[in-house]
């Protein structure tokens, strides 16, 4: 008995370790939008504590668009990390590498919802797609890129 109140002590203090240790990450998202949520939960999955808050879609463009996110570049949600916008599904992996390397740039961007992105992963086929690095003055480049099936 003893053995297992210490198991489920030490299992719950890494787990709250592993809470504390996670980056927070706030989403801005529609009411009701399945991707979004999924997208959340592939960033949980990868070390990310996301947050979301609903907004009206009309209200939601244009904080993507004053947030500095190209009309282009636009897709169902956006997320608000550390100084930087990640627009769209992009990996995990992605808004690691761009916390790392810390370019002079709004974020990261993945246009439309590419089926196979995190998120949009529940179809057993695969859009090539293209993370894009959008720059301060509006530009973008490609940061990584996916190929498809």
């Amino acid at each position: 008995m003893k053995l297992f109140t210490f198991a489920t002590v030490f299992s719950l203090s890494l787990a709250a370790q592993a809470i504390a240790e996670a980056t927070p990450i706030d989403v801005k998202k529609t009411n009701g939008c399945g991707c979004c949520l999924a997208w959340m939960d592939h960033l949980e999955e990868n070390g990310f504590a996301p947050s979301g808050q609903d907004m009206f879609a009309g209200l939601l463009v244009r904080f993507k668009l004053d947030s500095g996110v190209p009309q282009r570049m636009v897709s169902c949600h956006t997320g608000l990390i550390d100084g930087y916008v990640i627009e769209g599904h992009v990996p995990a992996d992605d808004i690691r590498r761009l916390l790392s390397e810390r370019p002079d740039a709004v974020g990261l961007a993945v246009p439309g919802m590419p089926l196979g992105s995190p998120g949009m992963d529940q179809s057993r086929w695969r859009e090539a797609y293209d993370v894009f690095l959008i720059n301060n003055d509006g530009t973008t480049e490609v940061f990584a890129s996916y190929p498809g099936d």
